[in-house]
């Protein structure tokens, strides 16, 4: 059983998120751990029909934001990577300077030393320069970084077909057998 973390946080797209926890929920080898902030558990409610009890439930553990004796705020608890979706850019700072102030930053920061996989999809438009400074620091330590762009050789139909696609290049990242998405087949 592969432990993955779900790190949930306030930027928009909670959509993401719900897709890529129902994915997860499918593939029998994935237990899922689970973190919702504050702002997130706003950002579901404003933009999508699923209270949290029904995110929660897609979770085989879920945690406290600020549990910070939790099971995945220590290294010598194995997982097998952490996507952080969406992430924001005072997640995507804080990790970038190592302050880890509730159970989503902390539990990266330990993703990050024991050097094992760590996927942020950060979702904010324009970006500035301290923006691009903070993912360019974490993709230097090992960080994929992996945005919500569309891609559109696979003539997407529905905007659940583009968000199906990102849920495919987190999992791939992940390096988890399934069966989502359109992959590119050549011309």
């Amino acid at each position: 059983m592969k432990k993955i973390i779900v790190g949930i946080t306030g930027a928009s797209g909670s959509v993401y998120a719900i897709d890529l926890l129902e994915k997860l929920h499918q593939l029998p080898q994935v237990e899922i751990h689970l973190v919702v902030s504050p702002w997130a558990k706003e950002n579901i409610k404003l933009e999508s029909q699923y209270s949290l009890a029904d995110i929660t439930k897609l979770a085989d553990v879920v945690y406290n934001i600020r549990d910070m004796g939790a099971a995945i705020a220590s290294g010598s608890f194995k997982t097998g990577g952490m996507v952080i979706v969406p992430a924001s850019m005072k997640t995507v700072a804080a990790l970038s300077i190592g302050y880890t102030d509730n159970l989503i930053t902390r539990a990266a920061d330990v993703v990050l030393k024991e050097q094992r996989k760590l996927i942020i999809v950060p979702r904010e438009t324009p970006l500035s320069a301290i923006h691009l400074e903070n993912l360019t620091k974490l993709a230097r330590l090992g960080v994929h970084v992996i945005p919500p762009v569309p891609a559109f050789y696979n003539h997407p139909q529905t905007i659940q077909d583009l968000i199906t696609h990102q849920s495919m290049k987190i999992l791939d990242s992940l390096g988890l057998d399934h069966h989502f998405g359109h992959r590119w087949k050549g011309e």
